[in-house]
């Protein structure tokens, strides 16, 4: 699908000074990029938005089924993304799931607005209750496991990070991450062998 979309939300964010990045060959991972989008890193921005204005766009088109509105709530969940990733706590769940929390209550704003203004039932959209992750254990389980996560490789660790902490679907993750269901299914299955290994020498009690 091609979509072209403007760098970013309008707005003027501050570029941080050079300063110590990641090591080389090093990807990092979307809750690093909102600590540093939340300092005012436009760089670290504008990486999040090309991982996630496409999967985005996706999500809005299918929930409100028109282009345009699609389009500004792709705008408004990155405006809100600039404004509010400073409120971003990585020991509440990893980055992921926190921007499409974002992007759901954009386009349940947006389903909104629409029926305000023609009246009738709006679009099917996701629930606005706090996501599975706002309810997470805490303590050394959930350190363990938020261990083991971070060791997956990140296309792995992403699908699993959507079922669990946002309580996605099999079908409804691989319309967010534009990928086919089959490879989430492949990752999925990849991911959790490879999670069960790293939490087997673990001790969870």
């Amino acid at each position: 699908m091609a979509y072209v979309m403007e760098a970013g939300p309008r707005i003027t964010p501050r570029t941080r000074s050079a300063d110590v990045r990641s090591m080389p060959g090093h990807e990092e991972s979307d809750g690093e990029l909102l600590q540093r989008t939340g300092e005012g890193d436009h760089e670290a921005f504008e990486t999040l938005y090309g991982r996630y204005s496409r999967a985005v766009f996706g999500l809005a088109l299918r929930r409100l089924g028109d282009r345009e509105q699609a389009e500004d709530a792709v705008q408004d969940t990155f405006t809100s993304v600039w404004r509010s990733a400073r409120s971003y706590r990585s020991d509440r769940g990893p980055g992921g799931p926190w921007l499409y929390t974002v992007a759901r209550n954009a386009i349940v704003d947006k389903a909104r607005a629409r029926r305000r203004d023609v009246g009738g039932d709006p679009p099917d959209v996701a629930s606005t209750d706090p996501g599975p992750h706002e309810r997470a254990e805490s303590g050394w389980q959930a350190f363990v496991v938020h261990r083991a996560f971070a060791e997956l490789p990140s296309s792995e660790r992403a699908v699993l990070e959507l079922a669990y902490w946002s309580g996605l679907s099999q079908s409804e993750i691989s319309e967010f991450l534009n990928v086919p269901l089959g490879t989430v299914k492949t990752r999925t299955r990849n991911g959790l062998a490879r999670l069960a290994d790293l939490l087997e020498t673990e001790d969870l009690r």
